[in-house]
């Protein structure tokens, strides 16, 4: 999902050489805020030819180099080069989105008798709502880092506080994401927050996957599963109209593996709102916050397969329908149409609004928690 933000000025310095924090990560500068702060790059290794790179900035996953079946290892991400280009990131590359990642309708919610206003920065069919946390969300912010591991894994937690009535939204709220990287060839996002006051939650990863490691290449060749039986069905807004419905015999069937790109053309009312795949499935399991399996995706060509597991109800599935060739990401490459995808695990779209969603309240006392495991392996 795109919208507009707008670009910030940016003083870029050289990242600093590397020096060692912990077996299988570094740290470095990556570069300067306008207002003088520093930012720092972390850098993530395993024993099998993995690295990710994540940044301060944005809680954003940079890059991520996965092997192929030959052992190859290339970035299998959308993103920058410099900090510079993320600053200017529109299109929400690997970004950690909040508070609430997807949209709420009209930007207003409820929430014990009291009606809260946000900023609408997205007004797909003409109708606006919230997206993403609005204006200046988490992926625009400067959070903290610091090195983290774990039974041999390694690791980088950042931390922000949100402050009573940013974007509108109520609360203080305190908030963690972790990066982990294993030796199971396993990336691990977890998401942790607390608050002061009763609040609506819902924060996203916003990777753009592309596991064939060309950025110029299409991803409707890859093969999808997404273990759902149920999405959400939209109005134009692309806000859940409240019910779910069965996926069986529709282009939204991925139950089994499926090229994506077959049926993308499909005369069907969800794929012309969206513009194509960008919906919310609703996973199967017991939803009692233990993990279950949410996708499998497949590079044919590569070989390289990325399975998600979640302790989320939903899984967003969004095609890169709106890049469209203007944006120059890595290596001056301009990202074209449907190049990379985001599986975004998460509460319903618009949840705050919809009496039949899982409740994305948080009060005090209460811990949020949110964990993604990307799980990379070859075939």
């Amino acid at each position: 999902m795109k919208t507009p933000i707008l670009l910030t000025t940016l003083i870029v310095m050289s990242a600093s050489l590397s020096s060692p924090v912990t077996a299988g990560l570094t740290e470095s500068l990556y570069g300067k805020m306008p207002d003088g702060r520093e930012v720092k790059i972390y850098t993530l290794t395993n024993s099998s030819g993995m690295e990710a790179k994540v940044t301060e900035y944005g809680a954003i996953l940079v890059s991520l180099k996965v092997p192929d079946k030959d052992g190859k290892p290339a970035d299998v991400t959308h993103g920058y080069d410099t900090l510079e280009g993320w600053l200017g990131n529109s299109s929400y590359f690997g970004a950690s989105v909040g508070r609430f990642g997807n949209r709420i309708a009209n930007g207003k919610f409820t929430l014990d008798g009291k009606e809260y206003t946000l900023l609408t920065n997205n007004d797909p069919g003409g109708m606006p709502c919230a997206l993403h946390g609005g204006k200046e969300g988490f992926c625009k912010k400067l959070w903290k880092g610091e090195a983290v591991s774990a039974d041999g894994a390694s690791g980088v937690k950042l931390s922000y506080v949100s402050a009573d009535g940013e974007e509108g939204y109520p609360g203080e709220l305190s908030v963690e994401v972790t990066y982990t990287l294993t030796e199971k060839n396993e990336l691990v996002w977890e998401a942790k927050a607390t608050t002061k006051a009763p609040t609506v939650l819902n924060i996203v990863h916003h990777t753009y996957w592309n596991l064939s490691g060309d950025p110029d290449k299409s991803i409707n060749d890859h093969e999808l599963t997404l273990y759902a039986a149920n999405y959400l069905p939209t109005n134009a807004g692309m806000i859940p109209t409240g019910e779910k419905a069965p996926v069986a015999g529709t282009p939204l069937d991925f139950t089994k593996a499926h090229v994506i790109g077959e049926r993308i053309d499909a005369d069907f009312e969800a794929l012309k709102f969206g513009g194509g795949y960008d919906h919310a499935w609703v996973l199967d399991g017991t939803g009692d916050g233990d993990l279950v399996k949410a996708a499998r995706l497949r590079d044919p060509k590569s070989g390289r397969v990325m399975t998600l597991a979640t302790n989320q109800p939903a899984v967003q599935f969004y095609g890169g329908n709106f890049l469209d060739g203007t944006t120059t990401g890595k290596g001056g490459v301009k990202y074209q149409h449907r190049t990379a995808l985001c599986l975004e695990t998460e509460n319903w779209p618009d949840a705050p609004n919809n009496p039949k969603a899982p409740t994305a309240i948080l009060r005090p006392g209460e811990t949020y928690h949110h964990k993604m495991v990307h799980a990379f392996s070859a075939e």
